[in-house]
């Protein structure tokens, strides 16, 4: 991988390396670092890296780095600020936000990264074992019983809108 690649590859997809660490997470700081973190590696190791399967790499990458933060810090109390506004549409945007957010956090660490792997990056089911290591019958599964949890949480009387 070439210095023009690596850049290319930062600018492709630290957004969507950011976006998905930071669903994970919930805690912005350390989001970044893990992000950054995981562009240093490529870069360290950039000549191993295949410039057409960069995505890929980078993403498995952040993926090993934010397990390896969450065993560290596993007493870290994640909080996020929701602010009051006027308007209608806006607090019911807030609302639905605030109540799949608590959905995402019933999930547990490896459930709550295959939804986002699959669902909000559109990752397919044999990208998502090579980054989590996971089989992809393994993929399947927990998908299946997270979005069942989901589901359930979801349609609670006490949930909906």
């Amino acid at each position: 991988m070439t210095e023009r690649q690596y850049n290319e590859c930062v600018n492709d997809y630290a957004d969507n390396v950011y976006r998905f660490i930071y669903k994970n997470l919930r805690h912005e700081e350390d989001a970044r670092d893990v992000v950054q973190g995981a562009f240093e590696k490529m870069w360290i190791n950039r000549d191993q890296v295949d410039p057409t399967r960069c995505k890929s790499f980078l993403f498995t990458i952040a993926y090993n780095l934010m397990i390896d933060h969450i065993r560290k810090n596993r007493k870290i109390q994640l909080k996020e600020d929701f602010r009051e506004t006027d308007g209608g549409s806006t607090m019911q945007k807030a609302q639905t936000k605030r109540i799949l957010d608590e959905a995402l956090r019933q999930l547990s660490e490896t459930q709550r990264s295959l939804v986002m792997l699959k669902d909000y990056e559109g990752y397919n089911y044999a990208e998502i074992g090579q980054i989590t290591g996971l089989n992809e019958s393994q993929v399947k599964v927990y998908l299946h019983r997270a979005r069942l949890l989901l589901r359930d949480y979801l349609v609670k009387i006490e949930n909906v809108i």
